[in-house]
């Protein structure tokens, strides 16, 4: 399923980035591959925590699933809320890419507290292109 889903990821977001390419955020599996846009999302995002002293988040490949389902559905449904899922999450809607969506989720209280929370230690995280060209964002977080 998510193969599927990388797959469903690739197509909606054409591969596009306007982002500098990223390295590889860690990752708890060999075998799950980031998109280029979702390894931006997790490498801004560990930007700011190593910015605040905190250790970077590991990526978490059921979280990836959760992430790629929830901004799927979103982009699908054209629904922005969040998942009823017990994770922590930031969704954002609209940014050009990567970095903007992390900035949003900056210069929010409560994104932000997610971002910087000392509490979680993995990340997954996901972004979808609608055929308008509307873009979803979803990252969600646990211990």
């Amino acid at each position: 399923m998510i193969a599927e889903m990388a797959i469903c990821a690739a197509a909606l977001l054409l591969g596009a980035d306007p982002q500098p390419e990223a390295k590889q955020p860690k990752q708890e599996k060999k075998d799950l591959e980031l998109l280029k846009i979702e390894a931006n999302i997790i490498k801004f995002t560990n930007e700011e925590r190593t910015r605040y002293g905190l250790k970077e988040l590991k990526v978490d490949p059921k979280l990836m699933g959760s992430a790629r389902g929830h901004a799927s559905w979103m982009a699908r449904t054209g629904n922005f809320r969040h998942t009823s899922r017990p994770v922590a999450e930031n969704i954002a809607m609209g940014q050009p890419h990567s970095r903007a969506a992390v900035r949003a989720w900056m210069n929010s209280s409560g994104h932000r507290a997610n971002i910087l929370s000392r509490g979680y230690r993995s990340i997954g995280a996901a972004a979808y292109r609608t055929k308008s060209g509307r873009i979803y964002w979803c990252q969600q977080f646990r211990r």
